[in-house]
């Protein structure tokens, strides 16, 4: 590294000084800009970097085309687990065009919904590297070069949280079975990944066709939640935003990082900040309070999950118990939900949170019944808190402030009475008998 001349050469008056002189900056900036450069939607993170590193990862292990006779299958037991879930909740249906995705169909058609979940958490992550990096006092005859290099550093942050979101996206790939692993609405349609189906069964004394049903019984689930509580979309991703606004980076150690770091090297940067230690966030009060809001609300939808297709498979599906507790055995064991919420948003789901949420759900059925108990998703204001998955039973017995008669025509949904009225009364701000 060129030596700068007295104060400059020091890294504490010149934070830039690690990298050289300005001509060798400006010289291994165009070597990688490319590399560098935002992805056409502008936003904090390289999307396109971040889906060819997940489509990678996939491949990597084999992704082959779903074939005709794994489609046909799918949709079939999809359209069947549907049918039985009619019997045993009073939402509606919400698998509307049941399909079969590959693994890089899977990324492709939920990057959508990960980047609204995303770039809240990165664009923060993003502006603290580049704001702590560049605050730091300047020599006057840097101060014209600032600008254009906290654009790049902002780049960098962008790539390197790319690079996480690729590896956290392609490691989920292989695992997921359909569209809401996860726990929230990735996607308007209901789909299952034939050979996310292979990986769950692999080591199991159970029939493909039970097991293949009893998937499709969560999935099609999961969308009659995500199709038919219409405030739980935002309430979910309005908590990761929330998390977001107070995240920090750990910029010790990125600096550290950065120390030596040779600009005209590209593979030896990328494989510096595609390491996810950097961007474990710091937490704050107001993060917690995001996080257990989240945290309840995915456990709430996972419980209700799990009851509903419990009650959907009893007599017709013998191995549905085993399968429950494979179920809950991966989440318990830290299965691809837990860590892809612990890179990307610093979040893991506590196993015993959703055994308490399926017990108030199974407690709310006995005491209100189906539709009384499926109501409860008509406003956020009626939903259980964190301190009543503790302690259910004041829930459960204790008087519900509202009328579930006023609800009753929502939980069925929109065609119960063919009129249509019933779309507009699930949580509305103007109450719900805002169209009686």
């Amino acid at each position: 590294m060129t030596d700068l001349p007295g104060r400059e050469n020091d890294p504490n008056e010149n934070p830039f000084a690690m990298f050289g002189s300005p001509e060798q900056i400006a010289a291994a900036m165009r070597q990688f800009a490319d590399m560098l450069s935002a992805s056409p939607d502008a936003g904090p993170v390289n999307w396109d970097m971040a889906k060819n590193i997940a489509r990678h990862v996939v491949a990597a292990e084999g992704d082959p085309s779903v074939m005709e006779g794994e489609r046909r299958q799918i949709v079939d037991s999809l359209n069947l687990a549907d049918l039985w879930l009619n019997e045993v909740t009073a939402l509606p249906s919400g698998v509307v065009n049941p399909q079969a995705w590959s693994r890089s169909e899977w990324i492709e058609k939920t990057v959508p919904v990960w980047k609204q979940l995303c770039d809240p958490v990165a664009a923060r992550m993003v502006e603290t590297m580049g704001g702590t990096l560049g605050a730091s006092g300047l020599p006057a005859e840097a101060q014209a070069m600032a600008g254009p290099l906290m654009g790049m550093l902002k780049q960098m942050g962008g790539m390197m949280v790319g690079q996480q979101i690729g590896q956290a996206l392609g490691t989920l790939a292989r695992e997921v079975v359909g569209s809401s692993d996860i726990g929230l609405p990735l996607s308007d349609t209901a789909a299952l990944l034939p050979g996310g189906i292979a990986s769950f069964s692999a080591g199991l004394e159970t029939p493909s066709e039970e097991i293949r049903l009893y998937l499709a019984l969560r999935e099609a689930a999961h969308h009659r939640l995500f199709q038919h509580v219409p405030w739980l979309r935002a309430h979910l991703l309005g908590a990761v935003e929330e998390y977001a606004r107070g995240i920090t980076v750990d910029v010790s150690a990125l600096e550290e990082k950065l120390q030596g770091l040779d600009l005209s090297n590209p593979e030896r940067i990328q494989e510096i900040l595609g390491g996810g230690e950097l961007l474990k966030p710091e937490e704050t009060e107001r993060q917690k309070a995001a996080l257990v809001r989240l945290e309840t609300a995915l456990a709430l939808v996972e419980g209700w999950v799990a009851t509903v297709v419990d009650a959907a498979a009893e007599g017709k599906l013998p191995s549905a118990a085993a399968l429950a507790e494979t179920v809950r055995r991966r989440r318990a064991t830290g299965g691809p939900a837990e860590r892809t919420f612990a890179t990307l948003v610093g979040l893991e789901l506590r196993p015993r949170t959703l055994r308490e949420a399926a017990a108030l759900w199974r407690a709310l059925g006995d005491e209100r019944g189906v539709d009384g108990r499926d109501a409860v998703w008509g406003h956020p204001d009626l939903m259980p808190t964190a301190d009543d998955l503790d302690a259910p039973e004041s829930f459960v017995k204790g008087e519900a402030a509202f009328d579930m008669s006023l609800f009753e025509e929502d939980a069925k949904g929109p065609d119960a009475d063919g009129t249509g009225e019933g779309d507009g009364q699930s949580g509305g701000e103007d109450g719900p008998d805002s169209s009686r």
